[in-house]
C-alpha cells in the first residue's frame, strides 16, 4: 500500500470550558455546546487516531505505525521515539478561561507518570475583542511567594497577560505557567502527552457540582518562578515561502501562506510531515496521491514522500516535522 496524505477521524473533547466553534466553523462531529477540542493527529492510549480517507480508512495510527514503520515516521523519528507517535495535533476552542497550568519536562513526567513531558506551542486563529493568554509570571518569584499568593487567593495578580490576534504564535515550554483564555481559538502542537498540572482554577465546579482536582504539590517542583520573554514568536510572513516559526527538540513548525500553487522538494525530510490548515482550502499531492484541505483540517504525509505539490487559490497552512 502507498502512502497517500491521510486524513483522520477527528477525537472531540467535551470540556468545562469549552464551545460550539469547532462545530460551527470547522463543521467538526460535535454535539454538545461545551466542545473544547478536536484531537486531529494522536496516538495517546486511548485516543489513538482512525484514518478517515481512501483505502486505510478505519486503520489505527498506531497500525500504521506498525505496519509502515520507517516509512510512515522516517529512520530518525523511530531511533529517537521508537514507534510511539511523537506528537500530538489539536485545535483548541475555550469559550471560557482555562485552568492556569503548567506541564512537567521529560525527567520529571518520566519519573511520576511513564510519560513524555508537554513542551508545547499555539497559533491563535481566532480571537474574541479582548481576549489573552496567561504565559509565565509578571515577576521573578520565590517559591514561598507563590505557595502564599495560592493561599491569599492572589495568584491571578502575579501572572503575565498577552492580548491576542489571529497570526500571533507562542512557545509554551515546560514548567511555564499558562492559560488560554475565553474567546480564542487555536492551532496547538505539542508532544505526545496529556501530563498537566492544574494550580488554580477560578473555584469552578464540574458538571456533578465537584471542584476540580489540583495539582499543588507535583506543580511545586515543576514550576520555573522566573520572569522570562521568550514565549511570542517572531516570524517571518513572505508569501509562497517556507517560514520557520519553532525549531525545538521536539518538532519543528513552518508556516506556508499561499495565493498560489507551491512544489516541495523533501526527499532529505527524515521525517513525516503534517500540514494543518488554518485558513482557506488547498490539495495537497505526494507521488502516491493527493487530499483536499480546508480550514480546521490536518493532512500528515509520509517520510517516504519525496515531492508535494500543494494546490490553492488562498491557503496558510502550519508544517510540522521533527
Amino acid at each position: 500500500m502507498n502512502l497517500y496524505p491521510l486524513k483522520f477521524e477527528p477525537i472531540m473533547k467535551d470540556r468545562l470550558w469549552g464551545g460550539d466553534k469547532l462545530q460551527k466553523l470547522f463543521d467538526k462531529p460535535s454535539k454538545t455546546e461545551t466542545t473544547g477540542e478536536s484531537w486531529e493527529l494522536s496516538g495517546v492510549k486511548g485516543d489513538v487516531s482512525k484514518v478517515a480517507n481512501g483505502e486505510l480508512s478505519g486503520t489505527s495510527l498506531n497500525e500504521l505505525i506498525e505496519d509502515y514503520s520507517e516509512k510512515l515516521l522516517g529512520e530518525s523519528v523511530i531511533n529517537r521515539f521508537g514507534k510511539e507517535f511523537p506528537i500530538l495535533i489539536k485545535f483548541i476552542d475555550a469559550k471560557k478561561d482555562l485552568s492556569i497550568q503548567l506541564h512537567p519536562n521529560d525527567e520529571l513526567a518520566k519519573e511520576r507518570h511513564d510519560s513524555f513531558g508537554k513542551t508545547e506551542m499555539w497559533y491563535i486563529m481566532d480571537a474574541d475583542p479582548g481576549a489573552n493568554l496567561i504565559v509565565g509570571f509578571n515577576k521573578n518569584l520565590e517559591k514561598q511567594e507563590y505557595k502564599s499568593s495560592l493561599e491569599n487567593n492572589t495568584l491571578l495578580d502575579l501572572l503575565n497577560y498577552e492580548p491576542v490576534k489571529e497570526g500571533d504564535t507562542f512557545f509554551i515550554n515546560t514548567g511555564k505557567v499558562h492559560a488560554i483564555g475565553a474567546g480564542v481559538l487555536l492551532a496547538e502542537i505539542q508532544q505526545t502527552s496529556d501530563i498537566t498540572y492544574r494550580v488554580f482554577d477560578f473555584n469552578r465546579k464540574d458538571k456533578d457540582g465537584n471542584l476540580r482536582e489540583l495539582h499543588t504539590d507535583l506543580a511545586l517542583d515543576a514550576i520555573d518562578f522566573s520572569k522570562k520573554d521568550d514565549f511570542r514568536v517572531v516570524y517571518d510572513r513572505e508569501k509562497n515561502k517556507v517560514n520557520k516559526m519553532v525549531d525545538c527538540p521536539y518538532f519543528k513548525t513552518n508556516i506556508i501562506d499561499l495565493d498560489s500553487d507551491l512544489n516541495l522538494d523533501i526527499t532529505a525530510r527524515d521525517s513525516f510531515s503534517i500540514y494543518m490548515c488554518v485558513s482557506g482550502r488547498a490539495t495537497i499531492e505526494n507521488e502516491f496521491g493527493s487530499s483536499s484541505i480546508q480550514k480546521g483540517e490536518t493532512v500528515l504525509i509520509s517520510a517516504s514522500s519525496d515531492i508535494l505539490k500543494i494546490t490553492t487559490k488562498e491557503a496558510k497552512l502550519l508544517e510540522v516535522t521533527i
